[in-house]
């Protein structure tokens, strides 16, 4: 599928989607992380504001791809949404029933429903499992095993879904390529048939090549299984191709969120715009024309994040008032939020 049709496609869908109710629904979610010291009584000295009051929707079978630097919150998203790190405040509602504060025996239905698939394919697999049992394990675990015959037979078609052969199930990990073991990975996060899949930098560690085939077999997985993606990357690049709508996060925040399309063609916040920029081009007279946004400086601590905007220390297009005045995240154009005062059409910004 080229990124034309995509885009396309991910328009009409977003057109659709508004009458729906979302499958998953985020409410300025915060986590905060304590630093204590001490060595008898601890105490606190600071906090990590790893996540600092963001809301999003994902709904049934649509893609949202979550971006951003390393540091910026992405996986203590996903994480909050499995209930695997506790929200300070906020809301995570998963097909309209509440997850914070359940306790781990009510969140294990809820994780049938929910499936994860992580970044390094050596990793997250237990090299002294053999691929099918490997697989299996949910199915044991959510009692969805009739017979080992039946065992036997899911695996099979498992493995033949996400396109390896049935007789690869008494392979160890170490036997796979790291392709190949993504697909077990996501084999095993579908066998217990969830709703949605939470991808965590899925394709990440994987070569070019690979990288494409694993993520024509997440699309074709969505289509016939109905799935829904929070899709967790920082390759803009990649992120373009299976997204309906992306969100852009900086220092524990959501500064934009858009349609693929327009967050590809018409970025509103410095940050997306510097993070396009740095996408590499196929063609080399463009690639030499082109202009590239250098963002100064490191990424702050969220210890201590910048007054007003948390962008303002690094944008090239700063003013003194951005220092001053924490933007929020508004709606400046159709399927598009940015949380920028130099935004077209923002204005009335709240202030500290």
């Amino acid at each position: 599928m080229n990124s034309i049709d995509h885009d396309q496609q991910a328009d009409h869908f977003i057109s659709q989607v508004s009458e729906d109710s979302p499958i998953l629904s985020v409410r300025n979610l915060s986590v905060h992380f304590p630093i204590k010291r001490g060595f008898i009584v601890q105490r606190e000295v600071a906090r990590v504001r790893a996540v600092d009051g963001i809301s999003f929707d994902i709904y049934p079978g649509e893609t949202l791809g979550l971006v951003g630097e390393s540091g910026s919150g992405k996986t203590t998203v996903a994480k909050s949404v499995m209930q695997l790190t506790k929200a300070d405040v906020g809301s995570v509602k998963f097909e309209g029933q509440e997850l914070v504060g359940l306790s781990t025996p009510a969140m294990r239905p809820i994780r049938r429903k929910i499936g994860m698939v992580f970044q390094d394919p050596y990793g997250s697999l237990n090299p002294r499992m053999r691929a099918g049992d490997i697989i299996g394990e949910p199915l044991k675990v959510h009692n969805l095993v009739e017979s080992r015959e039946n065992y036997r037979s899911q695996i099979a078609s498992l493995l033949s879904t996400v396109g390896l052969s049935s007789a690869m199930a008494e392979r160890y990990p170490n036997e796979f390529s790291g392709g190949q073991r993504q697909r077990l990975g996501i084999a095993r996060a579908i066998a217990a048939g969830p709703s949605m899949l939470i991808l965590d930098e899925a394709v990440s560690a994987l070569d070019v090549s690979i990288q494409a085939q694993v993520l024509n077999l997440l699309q074709d997985l969505q289509e016939q299984y109905s799935l829904a993606y929070l899709f967790i990357a920082h390759d803009l690049s990649v992120v373009r191709h299976i997204s309906h709508r992306v969100a852009v996060m900086y220092l524990g925040r959501i500064v934009e969120t858009a349609s693929s399309s327009d967050m590809y063609e018409n970025p509103l916040h410095p940050y997306t715009q510097a993070l396009l920029s740095a996408i590499p081009t196929p063609n080399p007279v463009h690639e030499r024309s082109r202009e590239r946004i250098i963002l100064r400086d490191d990424l702050p601590s969220p210890l201590d994040p910048p007054s007003g905007c948390r962008f303002h220390t690094r944008c090239p297009v700063a003013t003194d008032l951005c220092s001053q005045t924490d933007p929020d995240l508004r709606v400046l154009a159709s399927n598009q939020q940015a949380a920028c005062l130099l935004a077209p059409g923002y204005s009335g910004a709240k202030g500290v």
